[in-house]
């Protein structure tokens, strides 16, 4: 049993940048066949294409606005009809738009849980329901994050969709434990991917100097970087992860529950 990815077509969401893109480029360094690169910007998305091919994958960009209703089954359909079938499912598309109990829209309500929870949902059937049909087992890692467990109060909107997207890993997992089709999530910690480093320096206006302060207030000294997440991913979809499924696993330089003195 290989901790590897050898010959396997991927759908990697939001993988033009960050998080994703990572993922896709360890799968295509772990022998994946194939990879399909879904964001909203060409010109990244043919980059990372490019990454991919040069280590042997085939790669092809799908440009989806995944908070669409009818994007999640139009992209499927889309990957299947360029590569025959998909083995492998990562959401990591999502949107970390603040918004608190206090002061949270319906707007910003609606459209949070249309990318972060009502895109993957809606994946999954369509993966799931591809995998029954072509009677191949099959691997989905769902991106949630630390938030979920309770949350920073300005990402309550945002906290309760990776909460959402925690729950329903675990629920499609035990549904389809005996199809062979094995569900699992990644609640991650702080990471400088090219979103959170435009969020704070620019959004939030703490300017150039923001990750070198946010890394001294980290025990490790650092953040948690894209490339590990990738790592776990990888060996979440491949064979060497065994029968592993629902499980959601905590990313981050903290333990749940831990109580620590001011």
């Amino acid at each position: 049993m290989e901790f590897g990815l050898e010959g396997k077509t991927l759908l990697v969401t939001g993988s033009t940048q960050g998080v994703g893109a990572a993922i896709a480029l360890e799968a295509g360094r772990r022998g994946a066949g194939a990879v399909a690169i879904v964001g909203r910007t060409a010109a990244k998305g043919e980059s990372v294409c490019r990454e991919l091919e040069g280590l042997g994958a085939s790669a092809r960009f799908f440009a989806s606005d995944l908070s669409k209703p009818d994007a999640p089954r139009e992209l499927f359909d889309s990957v299947v009809g360029w590569c025959g079938t998909v083995d492998c499912l990562v959401n990591s598309a999502g949107v970390t738009t603040r918004a608190s109990v206090a002061d949270g829209t319906l707007e910003q309500w609606e459209a949070i849980v249309a990318l972060n929870v009502r895109a993957p949902f809606f994946l999954m059937q369509a993966f799931i329901r591809h995998c029954l049909e072509v009677g191949r087992p099959g691997g989905i890692v769902n991106i949630s994050s630390m938030n979920a467990h309770c949350g920073i109060p300005e990402l309550a909107i945002y906290s309760a969709t990776k909460g959402a997207l925690v729950t329903l890993t675990k629920n499609a997992a035990n549904a389809h434990l005996s199809d062979r089709i094995r569900v699992n999530g990644i609640n991650m910690g702080w990471s400088p991917t090219d979103a959170e480093r435009d969020m704070q320096s620019r959004q939030l206006g703490r300017g150039d100097g923001w990750l070198a302060e946010a890394a001294k207030s980290q025990p490790l000294g650092r953040l948690l970087e894209p490339e590990e997440v990738a790592r776990l991913a990888v060996y979440l979809l491949s064979d060497y992860s065994g029968l592993q499924t629902g499980t959601c696993i905590d990313l981050e330089q903290a333990i749940v529950g831990s109580w620590k003195a001011g």
